[in-house]
């Protein structure tokens, strides 16, 4: 089709169809694996589970193979944000056994996070059942025993139908994914890290949604994330949102600390008690096991940043499912040395001024907490992060008595 000027309509309005072969990644042999060297990465494994929520229910699922999902242009998902997801793992275990890490949890976890976005919330029953499936379908991609490895689960609910009004969708997916990993910051335990609290980026507001798993809350740390890498740190810290006096929580996992052992060698493990922290699995489970395990006391409570820079606490560390354990042996904090008023734009300033939002330079300065010189000390960490990960694959005695490791007869 041509018009009067010249201009030639006809290759705009083409119809595309979709092409019958997506370009995706290739699906990864298990056996070419170096499992002893395995990262933090996405893997292509051999599937992963769909379920679709249509009509009041959801569907009894399938197992998809070459790693895609197709949904409407108009899903919440892509337009809202309507997104939950979880972190669990499986392990290959001393009797040769694979289970499932405390599934049940997150199960309820996932639960309140569909909740808070009105999404389709799948039963605990259903979580546990598609858990099981995804990773009997993916066994050989299980890290063997010994490699200090897992199976990295990622079930999440997402809004697939379309809704272009400020409404939920009509039509959810709950998936679950797999992957094998080993360490989320390389060397782990023994690689103490620097942390960064940046100033004029908070978390999560008071009485938000910090205190659920969305996609939503960890978008937004992407920036400042990056910006502190590439000044030298490894992750951010946060501290509470309205009054920037507490420690919240990194942008990857809970914060906690250990005191040093008093007369009879016992610690005190602390961890933040706040609206908008997640309940790390992690961190609940480290809690119950040294005070089991190990006899120490546990404190969950509200953490102040002066504690940290008066030297209360001998050990720190960010703890999760995706790190575990490490060890944070720097905090380093932006501090502006005099904050500025908001300045209030009138149109007797002129129009154009009312939306020139453009921040003025601070002078910052930082304020500098160190627990460890060279990577040393974490004694208690160490202590307790080889009793969690000995639990994990069957090593420690009497780890059948938890009831963590599920299901009990093993896969």
């Amino acid at each position: 089709m041509s018009r009067k000027d010249g201009l030639n309509l006809g290759r705009f309005n083409q119809i595309h169809s979709p092409s019958p072969h997506l370009d995706i990644m290739p699906r990864t042999d298990a056996k070419t694996l170096d499992w002893a060297n395995l990262g933090f990465d996405y893997i292509h494994t051999n599937s992963f589970l769909k379920h679709t929520w249509k009509d009041g229910k959801y569907d009894d699922g399938v197992l998809v193979r070459d790693g895609t999902l197709s949904m409407d242009v108009a899903a919440t998902a892509l337009h809202y944000g309507q997104s939950a997801f979880e972190g669990l793992k499986a392990f290959k275990m001393k009797d040769g056994k694979v289970r499932i890490f405390r599934p049940e949890l997150n199960a309820r976890r996932l639960r309140k996070s569909c909740e808070a976005t009105s999404m389709a919330a799948p039963s605990v029953e259903l979580f546990l059942q598609a858990v099981r499936r995804t990773v009997e379908d993916n066994i050989d991609y299980v890290p063997p025993y010994g490699s200090n490895g897992s199976l990295y689960i990622r079930p999440f609910v997402i809004g697939s139908g379309p809704q272009i009004g400020l409404s939920p969708a009509p039509e959810f997916l709950f998936c679950v994914m797999v992957v094998p990993v080993g360490d989320y910051y390389k060397g782990g335990m023994g690689n103490p890290v620097k942390a960064l609290i940046m100033h004029g980026f908070d978390r999560a507001a008071p009485n938000g949604t910090g205190n659920v798993k969305l996609g939503g809350n960890y978008a937004p740390a992407f920036g400042p994330t990056n910006v502190a890498k590439k000044r030298g740190y490894t992750v951010t810290l946060f501290l509470d949102a309205r009054e920037r006096r507490y420690v919240d929580e990194f942008a990857t996992s809970n914060f906690a600390a250990l005191t040093a052992p008093d007369a009879q060698g016992k610690r005190t493990y602390v961890t933040p008690k706040s609206k908008s922290v997640l309940p790390s699995v992690t961190n609940r489970s480290l809690t119950e096991l040294a005070h089991r395990h190990l006899g120490w006391n546990i404190e969950r409570r509200r953490v102040a940043w002066d504690e940290l820079k008066s030297g209360a606490f001998e050990e720190m560390a960010a703890c999760g499912t995706a790190v575990v354990i490490t060890p944070v042996a720097e905090v380093h904090r932006e501090v502006v040395k005099q904050e500025k008023a908001e300045k209030a734009v009138r149109t007797v300033d002129g129009v154009k001024d009312l939306w020139a939002d453009e921040d003025e330079p601070e002078e910052i300065q930082l304020e500098v907490v160190k627990v460890s010189e060279n990577g040393e000390k974490f004694e208690g960490f160490r202590e307790l992060y080889a009793a969690y990960r000995a639990l994990q694959v069957g090593e420690l005695e009497g780890w059948e008595e938890y009831g963590w490791l599920w299901p009990a007869e093993g896969l």
